[in-house]
Order: C-alpha cells, then sequence, then structure tokens
C-alpha cells in the first residue's frame, strides 16, 4: 500500500507538479544509477537505461494502482529495462558469432578499405535480404537497421515476445545461408 506521503506526491506527479518531479527525481537518480550499474557497467548506457527508466515512470503513473511504493515502482521499471538491455547485446553476441569469419572480414573491409569494397558489400547484402522471405528480411531490418529491441519488434509485428525471438533467429540462420550462395 501507499504510504501517505506516496499518495501526495502521485497526486502531484499525475498533475504535471515539475517541482514534485523534480525531487522525486532528485531523490532516487543516484541510488537508481548504482543499481543499474551494479549489472551495466558502461557509464552511457547505464545513463540511458536510467533515463528509460524514468521516462516509463512517468508514463506509467497514470496506470498505478499503487501496491507498492512509488521507489518500488521505479526500481521494477529498472529491473526490467536492465533485462531489456543484456537481451539486445546478448541477442547482437549471438548473431554476430553466428555470422562466419568471411562475412565479418567483409565488414572490416567496409571499414577499411575503399569506396568498391563498400559499394560492393552493400550490393551483396541488399541482394541477400532481397532473396529473403518478406517477414525475415522485414524483421532483420527492424532489428539491425532501425535498431529496435526484440520487445518493439514483437509489438510492431503485434506478435508474443518469444515468438518473435524464434523469427528473429530463423531470420539470422536464413540470412547466413543465403550471404553463403551469393556470387
Amino acid at each position: 500500500m501507499l504510504s501517505i506521503q506516496d499518495q501526495k506526491l502521485l497526486s502531484h506527479l499525475i498533475n504535471r507538479d515539475e517541482r514534485a518531479l523534480f525531487t522525486f527525481y532528485s531523490k532516487h537518480k543516484k541510488p537508481l544509477f548504482s543499481f543499474i550499474q551494479k549489472t551495466i557497467a558502461d557509464h552511457g548506457e547505464a545513463e540511458e537505461v536510467m533515463q528509460d527508466v524514468f521516462l516509463n515512470f512517468i508514463e506509467g503513473l497514470r496506470d498505478f494502482r499503487g501496491q507498492s511504493s512509488l521507489k518500488t515502482y521505479l526500481f521494477s521499471i529498472a529491473k526490467y529495462k536492465i533485462i531489456d538491455k543484456l537481451r539486445r547485446k546478448k541477442i547482437r553476441k549471438i548473431f554476430f558469432s553466428h555470422i562466419p569469419a568471411f562475412i565479418i572480414d567483409s565488414f572490416a573491409t567496409v571499414l577499411l578499405d575503399d569506396e568498391l569494397d563498400r559499394d560492393y558489400l552493400l550490393k551483396k547484402i541488399t541482394h541477400v535480404l532481397t532473396q529473403l522471405p518478406h517477414d525475415y528480411a522485414h524483421i532483420l531490418r527492424l532489428k539491425y537497421i532501425e535498431d529496435f529491441s526484440v520487445a518493439e519488434i514483437a509489438d510492431t509485428l503485434g506478435q508474443p515476445f518469444k515468438t518473435t525471438e524464434s523469427l528473429l533467429f530463423r531470420a539470422r540462420r536464413a540470412f547466413i545461408a543465403e550471404y553463403k550462395n551469393y556470387e
């Protein structure tokens, strides 16, 4: 249950009282950042997660039912944001770890060599994407070009999270197979 102090604060926050928001932010910024940095060591990434947490907190206040303190609500949002950030990193790591060395060498060429190599690789990737089924190409573009999280892709596609993860896994495998067949 909410304390009387939290009830008053919630009322002020819902009514867009900037002073109340600033007071809440100032009070919880350091402990929240420390909580996030226990899992996400990179300072910039931890700050990014913290900003997302505060934005989600503000957006979720109208739906907050008061079953916990505002601090507990804030930290539970942080826990899920941290998990989401770690999943995204893991998925990227898995994606790149499954790419054969010759593809990674091609990416290195893009960074190190001339414009012809870049054009060739861009043409190759574009061609490979056009050879994939539409849903595979679409999910790969959302994930690796538009930098959507799996949860955001699931929302965009209107599919459950696990279904989206599975589709992304199959799309990566199909991309790699088609990339190997490209001449």
